[in-house]
């Protein structure tokens, strides 16, 4: 079983938390499952209702007029007994009846059981909910996998992602072998991507076509979602939009164009088509700021944006076989700094940050700018061979009014460092981490045009 990292934190939850647990995130994250592995190793007793596949239980959350009056209709319709002060309760697939996060502060407070409300789509859904329960709810967010625990599948020596780590927070350069070990493991995982169904038949087979079909199996959900929750003219802009983050991102344009989908379509009245792809988990918005400084939200410009897939394996399956096959075998003839672009945009995501990009006439553009111990980080992607060469970002660590005390810049070179500029192997984007993460955050609102 591949572990994952929010085990941690739901284990947490179990140990020292009276509050409800909400697990949010995209279709086929893994979140079920994950819940269910955690439940089970510490041993709880728990019972477990899908509220797509068990319809009357949405009616009994529904039609109950108190807690007592809940807890007696759970316990008759379920077939393993409920147990005051020994049950987990597990609400699965949420979306079908959001409500539930109004009725959940008096279910907390009532304290014969615990509860754990999963689902997807809930950035969506819970938007309309407008008694979120302070104080009773605490949520974690879960994503793909991110670089570090697909490299589980690969079977590395004990302590090298130690010695890995040693070598990016020291600025030391990674032994050579190693070093192209990492970069061909990294390849692999922008091929396969992070979605556990994904990982799994590659892990199970070997067989690249299993991969994709899994892929696009996921694609195909999402778009059956995009049908069931929205109406029919919203639904074909959606499928539209979300078709062309991977072409717009093969593009040379600097924020995401809607003239790419229909030139009289305008973007301040097509707002929500954006929020909702980012709400359902199912796209990475990257906004634009108008000065590389800190705080950055201060200075974002929510109308100029660009759009990432949440995975780089459907990415990468979008862009096709071949694509993926030059991928692994190190040829050229793709773009890969796209590619690049969005798992950097999907990691930073994944390890609590939230990712702008800064691009003015005065000093070019910058792929990525982040908080980073309270000051702004610019990051530079480089998928090729002049890692070194980047006028974009001499140019915005000139400008002394910005005061940016250092950069990044990832590529497939080794550790190095010169001047006030870092430059790392890409695969070290697994140790970038929030050391602030705000872990309990649901985007409930989106992007604000």
């Amino acid at each position: 079983m591949l572990r994952r990292k929010i085990e941690k934190e739901m284990k947490r939850w179990l140990d020292k938390s009276n509050k409800a647990l909400l697990v949010t995130g995209a279709r086929q994250v893994g979140k079920t499952f994950i819940i269910r592995s955690v439940l089970k190793e510490a041993g709880m007793d728990y019972v477990e209702y899908n509220l797509i596949e068990e319809q009357i239980v949405v009616k009994i959350l529904g039609s109950s007029e108190n807690v007592d009056d809940l807890v007696l209709k759970l316990s008759l319709y379920s077939q393993k007994k409920l147990t005051a002060g020994k049950t987990v309760i597990f609400f699965d697939e949420i979306q079908e009846f959001p409500e539930i996060i109004t009725k959940i502060k008096f279910m907390v407070e009532d304290g014969r059981f615990r509860y754990i409300l999963s689902g997807s789509l809930l950035g969506v859904e819970l938007k309309n909910v407008h008694s979120a329960p302070v104080g009773s709810l605490e949520t974690i967010t879960m994503f793909p996998l991110d670089f570090e625990e697909f490299l589980q599948i690969a079977n590395l020596p004990d302590g090298l992602l130690d010695t890995l780590r040693h070598c990016f927070t020291e600025c030391l350069p990674v032994d050579q072998i190693i070093h192209d070990r990492m970069l061909r493991l990294f390849n692999l995982y922008l091929i396969i991507g992070g979605m556990p169904a994904a990982v799994d038949a590659y892990v199970r087979t070997n067989d690249m076509e299993e991969v994709m079909r899994e892929h696009r199996d996921i694609a195909l959900q999402y778009k059956n979602d995009f049908t069931k929750y929205e109406s029919q003219n919203k639904r074909l802009l959606l499928t539209r939009v979300y078709d062309l983050i991977p072409s717009e991102l093969n593009s040379k344009n600097n924020r995401f164009k809607l003239a790419s989908v229909d030139k009289t379509i305008r973007i301040d009245r097509n707002e929500n088509t954006f929020i909702w792809l980012t709400e359902a988990g199912v796209a990475i918005p990257v906004c634009n700021v108008t000065a590389p400084t800190f705080p950055l939200e201060l200075n974002k410009k929510s109308s100029f944006f660009k759009l990432f897939l949440s995975d780089v394996g459907m990415l990468t399956t979008q862009y096709g076989r071949m694509t993926k096959l030059r991928i692994i075998e190190n040829e050229g003839g793709v773009n890969e700094g796209a590619i690049y672009e969005n798992v950097v945009a999907q990691e930073l995501i994944a390890h609590g940050f939230t990712p702008f990009y800064y691009q003015s006439k005065r000093t070019g553009e910058n792929d990525f700018i982040i908080e980073y111990h309270d000051a702004a980080l610019p990051i530079e992607i480089k998928s090729g061979k002049d890692y070194k060469a980047h006028v974009a970002l001499d140019n915005i660590l000139s400008v002394k009014e910005y005061e940016i005390p250092r950069a990044f810049v990832f590529c497939r070179g080794n550790v190095s460092t010169a001047e006030r500029i870092s430059y790392f192997p890409i695969y070290m984007l697994m140790f970038l981490a929030n050391p602030n993460p705000d872990k309990t955050m649901i985007p409930l609102t989106g992007f604000v045009f």
